[in-house]
């Protein structure tokens, strides 16, 4: 956790809409997607499934399948530069090299004709003008940066020869290959035990003190949140609900949603429930994350929600800022009508 709020943001993404065509006519997968990240710092992006985490991540590398998706509106600035904007040839240097992506699955991401060797060496050659025999080289080094024994004899194998951890561990070394400036982290240590997950959280805390490089966390693990993020996003439906600092979110979750995930998670729900004088026992939140197709007019959480109001109903809460003053270079804020209520409360004689 080594970000430096001074810094100019390395990415920032405004009012990104993703859309995907279908019989049942236009479907916003995205909605107004807006955060930015800075060089060195974490930004983990939390939810459930269905909320918009991996769709976010694919359309910052312009990966979205196309047709039926496409990016309808907003901006993805990479440095001032708009990857939204960008040809198909500049998307081809900057993926693999100055932004990688571990993804989620790594049985269907992975070739299944190559070599891993292979497929690690083939950024490096393409991206780094190595040679084969320095490619090979170096694939064997990030194989054994990641934990896989024996590198030297699995660099020449298949991936159905390895296990699903295995597999994992290939995919993060083959984004790590070439020293990216932002790393995007679908998911990147499902499949592996705890020790391992400790491993490749040390790894990439390495390449950020090392680099400066950006990681964009995208997980569903309060967990890792707690032990990898300096700053937090959470999204629902296609929407951001709130953004903040590790410590904001996690102490003072300013989203019922938010609150939700937290309490689902034993050591983090029952120790903020004993600070609020609250029982401490495992909660759950009721129901599933809506289809894009329900969504209808108001706030997407409504159904779920134990404090939802009328106007949840017919109206998209706003970003409401929280805390702002205390922390002016990452300001905590959440989008539900729970802080209209309390700022109308407070100002009202």
């Amino acid at each position: 956790m080594s970000a430096d709020p001074s810094q100019v943001a390395l990415l920032r993404v405004q009012d990104l809409h993703v859309e995907f065509k279908s019989r049942r006519g236009n479907a916003m997968v995205l909605n107004g997607v807006d955060f930015e990240i800075r060089g060195g710092e974490t930004l983990c992006v939390v939810g459930e499934s269905g909320c918009g985490k991996s769709m976010t991540a694919l359309a910052l590398l312009r990966l979205i399948p196309s047709p039926p998706g496409r990016i309808s509106h907003g901006r993805v600035l990479f440095q001032g530069e708009d990857l939204v904007a960008a040809t198909e040839a500049r998307m081809r240097e900057v993926r693999g090299n100055r932004i990688s992506m571990i993804f989620q699955e790594p049985m269907t991401s992975l070739n299944p004709v190559f070599t891993v060797g292979d497929q690690i060496g083939e950024s490096l050659r393409l991206h780094a003008g190595l040679d084969a025999g320095a490619a090979r080289k170096r694939s064997i080094e990030m194989l054994q940066q990641v934990g896989i024994p024996a590198p030297e004899r699995r660099v020449d194998e298949y991936p159905h020869q390895l296990s699903g951890g295995m597999r994992q561990r290939v995919m993060i070394a083959m984004a790590l290959a070439c020293r990216p400036d932002i790393l995007i982290a679908d998911e990147p240590t499902t499949a592996l035990d705890v020790t391992v997950q400790a491993q490749i959280f040390d790894l990439l805390r390495e390449l950020q003190r090392d680099k400066g490089t950006a990681i964009l966390f995208i997980t569903h693990d309060m967990g890792a949140v707690a032990e990898m993020a300096d700053r937090v996003m959470v999204m629902y439906a296609g929407r951001v609900i709130e953004q903040g600092t590790t410590a904001q979110v996690l102490s003072q979750p300013g989203h019922p949603y938010t609150r939700g995930l937290i309490d689902c998670l034993p050591e983090l729900g029952s120790s903020l429930g004993a600070e609020a004088g609250e029982r401490d026992d495992l909660a759950e939140i009721d129901g599933v994350v809506p289809s894009i197709w329900e969504l209808g007019s108001g706030c997407a959480f409504r159904e779920r929600c134990p404090h939802a109001m009328p106007r949840c109903a017919t109206e998209v809460p706003p970003m409401f800022a929280l805390d702002v003053a205390s922390s002016p270079g990452a300001p905590h804020g959440a989008a539900c009508w729970l802080h209209a209520e309390a700022l109308e409360e407070a100002t009202t004689p």
